[in-house]
């Protein structure tokens, strides 16, 4: 649990650091303050789209007498992708796209679900 929250707070906001200066270096500051602004607008622009979807589909669902579980896991990924995108950096960015755009998301689905299974193998949770 430590190392993971060593991640989380010290070894991301290093790499993200890392990256600002690279690509800073490489396009300037005004590009790449710009870069991180178009990115913070298309990810919230599509969060909001992707959002709407699965609130679309979890409503219809639900009024069918159905639980959605895969537009649940969906909603989350979108809510933790948008949140991502409000983090400047690009590590971040890529992390948030990633579980905005659809096929990616799947993905990402496939190897939570497959970490989980092998969680419940494993013992209780």
């Amino acid at each position: 649990m430590f190392l993971r929250l060593f991640i989380l707070f010290v070894i991301v906001p290093i790499i993200e650091l890392a990256l600002l200066i690279e690509i800073g270096g490489l396009l300037g500051t005004f590009n790449t303050i710009l870069l991180i602004f178009i990115t913070g607008i298309l990810g919230a622009a599509l969060a909001k789209h992707e959002g709407l979807g699965v609130i679309s589909r979890i409503r219809e669902e639900l009024g069918r007498g159905q639980i959605p579980p895969q537009d649940l896991f969906d909603g989350l990924c979108i809510l933790v992708g948008g949140l991502l995108l409000l983090t400047p950096g690009f590590l971040t960015d890529a992390i948030g796209f990633s579980l905005l755009i659809p096929i990616t998301r799947r993905g990402i689905e496939k190897y939570l679900r497959s970490k989980f299974e092998e969680s419940l193998k494993k013992g209780p949770f």
